[in-house]
């Protein structure tokens, strides 16, 4: 008796389910769908839907039923974002059309602007590097200057990258800025006309006190290798002692870049073997026809920051005994990745491939579960953390930069360059 009541009862609940769910089915004339009946007995749904199509049926669900207006771009592009995040690889991104232009100037170090390097400051934007021979060097534009206005509007708190989007502009036309200058008590007014900028990515200075050139080297973007070789050439009119190349900070760039500027170093020799998914590997090699008579011991600085094509021309360098590293550790990027670019401007570069250097064990990075860095990239010879005790460091100074400090100290203990 008590057995027919369980059950019973079971089969009243299962109706009213049946029922609450089916009830708005019901009040249009419809049966409720299989699919929730079958949900409530505990039977699957089998799907014949491949991914794709069910991918295209949440899309248009979402613009279709979503409770308010969804812009059809800006989900499509939210879509892509979330297929690269899921890969768990922070190196796999999309890039939508801005953003995408924005990478493309990156590597081509080439954009329409008036030729300064920005930083951020919380009273506007604080000039870093003035470029040599650009507009806003002809206007008078300063390093240091601080940068309150862009055509009359405050850019007070503003983040730097709007300010830089602000700035930047069609060729030929004009940006009116105003800039506060230290030991001057009024704002100074500049105007500007817009050019097409080569930026600078290898820029050098002769320490004359020890010696030693100094050679910094921003990303590894198409100019970078002929800009390289005039700064070496630059620095090669005074008696030079020794060379540091300083590579922190900097993110990379194209594999080919580096590889050539490897070249003026060591002559057809491997510089990086990439395995790829199915199995099969690349080998890229120096050329034989760049390579450069270093009469100088050479030192590369380094940090966490460098990455990526830094890693193979500092590691490559290491391996075949040409260079000291000094500083912290690289990032460890250890990976190569290629941009597809999509018919609406927008692109992907989705990580292709491994890359291992000639003689150094795989490097590559490895963090914890909250993006912690437990291990990877590449160990200097000389470790040597930058140091805030006593003043604010300033890269390139050594008198504020202990690292740049350190290295001059070992090149000097060095003497002439191995041969």
């Amino acid at each position: 008796m008590n057995a027919t009541k369980t059950i019973a009862a079971g089969i009243g609940l299962v109706g009213c389910l049946a029922f609450g769910f089916g009830w708005r089915d019901i009040q249009h004339g419809k049966l409720p769908p299989v699919r929730v009946i079958d949900s409530l007995f505990g039977v699957k749904a089998v799907s014949a839907a491949s991914p794709e199509q069910i991918f295209k049926q949440s899309y248009q669900r979402i613009l279709s039923s979503y409770n308010r207006p969804v812009k059809a771009q800006e989900l499509k592009y939210a879509g892509m974002e979330g297929l690269m995040a899921s890969l768990g690889d922070p190196h796999t991104v999309f890039f939508p059309p801005k953003d995408a232009q924005a990478f493309l100037e990156e590597t081509h170090a080439n954009f329409f602007g008036v030729g300064a390097r920005l930083q951020t400051d919380p009273l506007g934007a604080k000039v870093a590097t003035v470029f040599e021979n650009g507009p806003a060097s002809a206007a008078g534009m300063k390093k240091g200057d601080l940068i309150t206005t862009v055509d009359g509007k405050s850019v007070l708190g503003i983040d730097i990258d709007l300010i830089v989007d602000k700035i930047k502009g069609a060729e030929g036309s004009v940006v009116h800025l105003s800039v506060v200058r230290q030991g001057v008590p009024k704002p100074v007014q500049l105007t500007i006309k817009r050019a097409r900028i080569v930026a600078p990515t290898a820029e050098s200075q002769y320490l004359s006190d020890s010696g030693m050139g100094y050679l910094q080297v921003t990303s590894f973007a198409e100019p970078t290798m002929m800009q390289f070789n005039q700064e070496v050439e630059k620095l090669e009119r005074n008696p030079l002692k020794g060379l540091v190349i300083d590579l922190r900070g900097n993110p990379g760039g194209l594999l080919e870049t580096a590889v050539d500027m490897l070249s003026m170093f060591v002559s057809d020799k491997v510089a990086v073997k990439m395995k790829f998914r199915d199995g099969h590997e690349e080998v890229a090699k120096t050329r034989d026809n760049l390579q450069h008579e270093f009469k100088y011991p050479i030192a590369i600085l380094m940090n966490e920051d460098s990455a990526s094509a830094a890693e193979i021309f500092a590691g490559v360098l290491k391996d075949y005994g040409k260079v000291t590293l000094v500083g912290t550790h690289s990032y460890g990027k250890a990976s190569v990745q290629n941009v597809f670019p999509m018919v609406d401007n927008s692109s992907a570069k989705i990580t292709i491939a491994r890359y291992y250097l000639p003689f150094t064990p795989f490097f590559g990075r490895t963090v914890d579960q909250d993006g912690v860095f437990i291990k990877g990239g590449l160990e200097p010879d000389v470790k040597v953390d930058l140091d805030w005790s006593k003043v604010e460091p300033v890269l390139g100074e050594p008198a504020k930069d202990n690292q740049l400090q350190r290295a001059i100290e070992i090149l000097k203990e060095k003497g002439p360059a191995p041969k």
